[in-house]
């Protein structure tokens, strides 16, 4: 396993949150392009393909590749301490959000996470695709097919929108979850897809045809708003198409609030 560095680290904030890394000299953080804020002088920055591992030409492809399949840049960032002491950079959460810190090395060494959750992490830690091997899941799973696996045994920062909700899943304990809501799980949860039950469900329920169902034992890291739910609600208010849940005067309260 490569050399991790160690980082230590502040959260800063309520629902936008932003997180300091303090780097001792020589040591880097690896971050995701685009969630950069500040740094302080004697931290350089290097745009590097794949996760910066040393893992030859082919590897780089391979991992080049793999962030294709999940839709991330083909770049990553790395910020690397080159003062004689201690400085720190900053990163910012994309979007209202809460920010989570994970050890890996006390997660068995490896999380699996929405392919958009990733925020930065220690540079040494593995960034990797973790496609479900199930032909259901991959077929149903939505947001929950092709996710990315993080290994390693230093930090990894993720983002996730609303508040985040950890549960400790027992041996053969079931949660049935919006496939958008999850945001990461240790390795050994079992991930399947099961479908709503119940006609009337399917129609009118207003959740989709599937569950996620996660079985324990393990970790598991829920958000309460998926950004692909806050962006459907912001086109669905832009348009002028509101739907006024459990009113009959849902036409007239749009011409009230000049949404007519």
């Amino acid at each position: 396993m490569p050399f991790q560095h160690e980082v230590d680290f502040r959260i800063y904030g309520e629902e936008m949150q932003c997180v300091e890394i303090e780097l001792d000299p020589r040591e880097a953080v690896v971050a995701e392009t685009g969630s950069f804020m500040f740094m302080e002088d004697g931290v350089e920055m290097e745009t590097i393909l794949g996760d910066g591992r040393p893992q030859g030409l082919w590897g780089q492809l391979m991992s080049v590749g793999k962030r294709v399949l999940t839709g991330e840049s083909l770049f990553l960032a790395v910020f690397t301490n080159h003062a004689a002491h201690k400085r720190r950079v900053t990163f910012a959460a994309p979007y209202a959000g809460k920010i989570v810190a994970l050890h890996l090395q006390q997660l068995g060494g490896c999380i699996i996470c929405q392919k958009d959750a990733f925020l930065c992490a220690a540079k040494g830690v593995s960034i990797d695709i973790a496609l479900q091997r199930r032909l259901g899941t991959g077929l149903f799973g939505g947001e929950g097919f092709i996710m990315q696996k993080l290994e390693g045994d230093g930090m990894a920062f993720l983002h996730a929108g609303g508040h985040i909700l950890e549960r400790t899943l027992a041996p053969g304990e079931v949660l049935r979850i919006d496939t958008g809501c999850i945001v990461a799980y240790t390795q050994e949860v079992d991930f399947d897809i099961q479908m709503v039950r119940g006609i009337k469900n399917v129609l009118f329920g207003g959740e989709g045809f599937f569950y996620a169902v996660l079985r324990g034992p393990g970790k598991v890291w829920l958000q309460s708003l998926p950004v692909s739910r806050l962006a459907s609600r912001i086109l669905q208010y832009g348009s002028g198409r509101r739907r006024e849940e459990g009113s009959i005067l849902g036409g007239l309260g749009n011409l009230l609030d000049g949404d007519g």
